[in-house]
């Protein structure tokens, strides 16, 4: 399995900063309350539709659906992160109107700006930088539909973490949303789930640079089937989740 290399220098540490490496964990916490909790991202369905009934299918749906994120909330975080470098606010406007364009049904429509306003809400209220505080005012007046990506973009990029790190960040957010329903949805043990996750991720460098240097326009994603499963959740006689 391939892993990722990390640089050290004489002393034996990261080159990283460590605040810097605090503050992805912080973000990429299961546990940060901004509502990923509430949604399944379409797995309660391929539950139910018996598409995923076991670790090797959990598996394969997990790929599947950060291979659908990398190419299109991902792309999102890239641009957006490269617009709040460039302090380009009506870029960001831009990206977030054109992210929430391209959700094709409600419930994903509803999960991205649901939890990006409270992204946004979060750090807004943590960090002493004035574009959060705008981003936030301007969802709440309705100016921006405050999409998820975007407001991690926002959030990630005003802490100076880069953009192969903020894509990450997402990345793992995906994977994780994924592996945390099924604990809640199907009988499978955490091994069977952390094993699944250490796997996954381990292929998010391989898609960043895929997508590191494509623009908003170029978002796009195939993934009919989970498309498909998130529209007849809408309809769905038992729910545990928002989608």
């Amino acid at each position: 399995m391939p892993m990722t290399t990390i640089m050290t220098t004489e002393g034996g540490g990261s080159d990283r900063p460590l605040p810097e490496l605090l503050y992805l964990l912080q973000f990429a916490d299961s546990a940060l309350p901004v509502g990923g909790f509430s949604f399944s991202n379409g797995l309660e369905t391929a539950i139910q539709q018996g598409i995923v009934d076991g670790p090797a299918t959990l598996r394969t749906y997990t790929e599947t659906s950060m291979w659908q994120a990398a190419t299109s909330d991902g792309v999102a975080v890239l641009c957006a992160h490269r617009a709040v470098e460039a302090g380009d606010v009506d870029e960001l406007m831009r990206i977030d109107r054109l992210t929430y364009q391209r959700k094709l049904n409600e419930e994903t429509r509803l999960m991205t700006v649901r939890m990006g306003k409270k992204l946004c809400e979060l750090s807004a209220g943590m960090i002493e930088e004035p574009l959060p505080r705008d981003w936030f005012q301007r969802i709440k007046s309705g100016e921006t539909p405050g999409t998820h990506p975007v407001s991690l973009a926002i959030t990630l990029g005003t802490l100076k973490a880069n953009r192969r790190d903020a894509f990450g960040v997402h990345q793992y957010g995906v994977a994780n949303g994924v592996l945390s329903a099924a604990l809640r949805l199907m009988r499978i043990s955490f091994v069977d789930t952390q094993k699944i996750l250490l796997d996954v991720t381990a292929q998010v460098g391989t898609a960043y640079e895929r997508v590191a240097d494509a623009t908003v326009d170029e978002m796009a994603s195939f993934s009919p089937i989970i498309d498909i499963l998130a529209a007849v959740h809408v309809k769905g006689h038992v729910r545990m989740f928002m989608n």
